[in-house]
């Protein structure tokens, strides 16, 4: 009586047909607001004249050049930190936009999800940070807690003082919303920044030719890649 021997190849040929592979669940991190080539981010206004700031309201970008809607999220995930690039006021300025608009320059992270007509609700928000530390930088925060977001959420900026973090000057097509109402859009001293969860805000007020210098980091939702692998 022969006995039949199976080769190591053969042994694992069989392997391969009765045991399941686990699948591969991958997600990827990428940042909200940011854009390549001649979108890139701009520098922002100040300490050159005019000296402007983005003033106690919450914004987000519209367009810029060619791209629409850029802090729109495309994937579900959680923001798990943001990125803010800031301008350098002079001494005088900085005293000025303390004296006028608030005090000391603070901002934080807000999502929204955005409805009919312009309103939007405040889904989440991160925690305000104090700026003028930051001044003359790109600084980057990580959040204490990830925040989760969904597609089609705006992830907005809320500056219930003011914040050196505008580019002026730039092309018609680039343009932001604010949160401020109807008749209001040149009262840039009236609090209109949403600062609590849950409230519903209409951004009413579009301004062109200026963008909003901050992004976010998401990280997405593990998606399968590959299939299991069905048993033989």
């Amino acid at each position: 009586m022969s006995v039949m021997r199976k080769t190591p190849l053969a042994i694992a040929a069989v392997l391969a047909t009765t045991i399941a592979m686990p699948a591969l669940a991958v997600a990827a991190l990428f940042e909200v607001g940011t854009l390549p080539g001649e979108n890139a981010m701009p520098d922002p206004a100040c300490p050159a004249k005019p000296c402007l700031a983005i003033s106690r309201t919450t914004g987000y970008q519209v367009k810029v050049g060619d791209a629409r809607d850029p802090h729109v999220v495309k994937e579900d995930g959680r923001i798990v930190a943001w990125t803010i690039k800031l301008a350098r006021p002079g001494k005088k300025q900085i005293e000025f936009f303390k004296k006028n608009l608030g005090g000391d320059s603070t901002a934080q992270l807000t999502v929204l999800r955005p409805g009919n007509k312009l309103y939007a609700r405040v889904l989440a928000q991160g925690d305000p940070v104090a700026l003028e530390p930051y001044f003359g930088q790109t600084a980057q925060f990580a959040l204490r807690k990830s925040i989760p977001v969904k597609k089609g959420n705006v992830i907005g900026l809320s500056v219930p003082t003011w914040a050196p973090a505008l580019a002026i000057n730039q092309a018609g097509t680039v343009s932001w919303r604010a949160s401020r109402p109807k008749g209001a859009c040149n009262d840039f001293s009236k609090p209109t920044a949403q600062t609590t969860t849950a409230n519903i805000t209409r951004f009413f007020c579009l301004y062109r030719t200026a963008r909003l210098t901050y992004s976010a980091t998401v990280v997405s939702d593990p998606k399968r890649t590959s299939e299991a692998a069905p048993a033989g």
